[in-house]
């Protein structure tokens, strides 16, 4: 890195504190309210002595949003106003940063040809049955017999065919940008140029009167933050080769996606729930690395090999089941197997991996890292205010926000090298992970405080949040 590309942000050129508050009332009206705080904050001091309410949560912010924005500003301890939170918990169930959607798209002839093998794999299949079937039982024991004799001949072919798939893996593995990994590629960049740009036309077609033009405030924010993610890691060939578009949609959905071709696309619901301008360049930085990486050539290449494999088990399955209604229980046991031992797994590693790559790209634009963990149990309680069921992390395709956050933590410290040795200001004030923390502390605290007589009955062992009904 070098200090020009590293250089700090300054978004209104004076640093201002905000505090975020939680209160009763704020739970009951927290909807709806971040974008208006976004616009409209007034200054506050710290509230030191906490009443016996709920709890309050302490965050620095340095920009107020309604100003026009000159210039761009990541300060040590730097958060947004106050209720620009992740406590939108009425769009919080369904974030996800990276929808499958958006994050894998495949190519276009892929799309058309896949239903038609299945198809054929399904009919080859129901024939060899009926064949089958149809045979005398004495041509059966004859043909039988013959594959009892020719069974190494049969091994044979079997193992063949098994070592051209292991060769053509092997041949088509390529070393992944920044990280080394390797991986299989079968699809280029090339066929996701055409793809990207009528991905690219649809979502513009769909949001085309929910764009927030380019005066707007938080299209400012949104753009400058890329602008300056992009030029402090300009040493990247795949970062500088990218032309990076921003579009800020009017939409509560708490998303952000990247389109292989550089299509920068952030929902405000975003907006409103990311604590600070630090948690939205590490959100935004994960989204540039799916693209820098090319995660969608890579699922797209891992589909077209698993399902090519898949054929012929789909084949097997009903060539084998006696009955249509077994080979389609088969049929769906099998779609099951493939994606929750494979697709789903290797959709959580390209999650991670691109959190690793993401928080880089953000140390290197001095960015305050330490804040990424925090989006993420900020995240974990907003599902427990919500009282969202939790579900096992086997079931999703991304990682549960709780391992996220452990994850980050440990690649934290790293991150912090990284943004020392490019020389950007030394961070001050308390670390965000430890405000956080005594604010959940205190947040149990108040909880038990607000407990009536009728409920000393509960086991005290296992605390419960008694958060007003939202």
């Amino acid at each position: 890195c070098t200090r020009d590309r590293c250089q700090r942000l300054d978004l209104s050129g004076n640093t201002r504190n905000w505090f975020l508050t939680g209160s009763p009332d704020f739970y009951r009206n927290v909807i709806g309210k971040g974008l208006r705080c976004l616009l409209n904050v007034p200054s506050t001091e710290v509230y030191k002595n906490a009443h016996h309410s709920l709890g309050r949560f302490y965050f620095q912010s340095s920009w107020p949003l309604r100003e026009k924005i000159t210039s761009l500003q990541i300060s040590p301890v730097g958060q947004l106003p106050c209720h620009f939170s992740a406590w939108n918990i009425q769009i919080i169930r369904s974030f996800r940063t990276s929808p499958p959607f958006q994050a894998a798209p495949v190519p276009l002839f892929w799309i058309i040809v896949k239903p038609a093998q299945k198809l054929f794999a399904i009919i080859l299949g129901r024939s060899i049955r009926n064949w089958w079937k149809a045979l005398p039982p004495n041509k059966r024991e004859l043909l039988k017999e013959s594959a009892r004799k020719n069974k190494w001949k049969i091994l044979l072919g079997v193992s063949s065919l098994g070592v051209l798939f292991v060769v053509f893996y092997f041949t088509h593995l390529e070393e992944t940008p920044i990280t080394g990994r390797a991986r299989l590629l079968v699809f280029g960049k090339e066929h996701f140029r055409e793809l990207s740009q009528m991905e690219y036309d649809m979502w513009m077609e769909e949001f085309k009167s929910k764009m927030l033009p380019e005066t707007d405030a938080r299209y400012q924010v949104v753009e400058r933050v890329v602008g300056h993610l992009s030029e402090s890691n300009k040493d990247i060939p795949q970062v500088s080769a990218l032309k990076w578009a921003i579009h800020v949609v009017d939409e509560p959905g708490v998303n952000a996606f990247v389109l292989p071709n550089g299509q920068v696309f952030v929902f405000t619901g975003l907006l409103n729930a990311v604590s600070d301008i630090h948690q939205l360049s590490f959100i935004l930085g994960h989204e540039i690395a799916h693209a820098v990486l090319e995660h969608a050539a890579e699922k797209a290449s891992l589909v077209h090999f698993l399902d090519f494999l898949s054929l012929i088990f789909l084949t097997m399955i009903w060539a084998i089941c006696p009955r249509d209604s077994l080979a389609v229980v088969g049929q769906w046991i099998q779609s099951k197997l493939q994606e929750f031992m494979f697709d789903r797994p290797y959709s959580r590693t390209l999650e991670a991996e691109a959190d690793k790559v993401g928080l880089q790209f953000a140390a290197k634009a001095c960015v305050d890292v330490r804040a990424s963990s925090v989006f993420w149990q900020q995240m974990e309680l907003a599902e427990t205010i919500q009282g969202q069921p939790k579900l096992p992390e086997w079931l999703s395709t991304h990682p549960s926000h709780e391992n996220r956050a452990e994850h980050l933590d440990r690649l934290i410290p790293e991150a912090l090298k990284i943004r020392e040795s490019c020389n950007c200001p030394s961070l001050s004030g308390p670390d965000p992970r430890l405000i956080f923390k005594l604010s959940m502390q205190h947040l149990l605290e108040s909880s038990k405080d607000q407990e009536t007589p009728n409920s000393t009955k509960r086991d005290l062992s296992k605390p419960k949040l008694d958060f007003p009904h939202t």
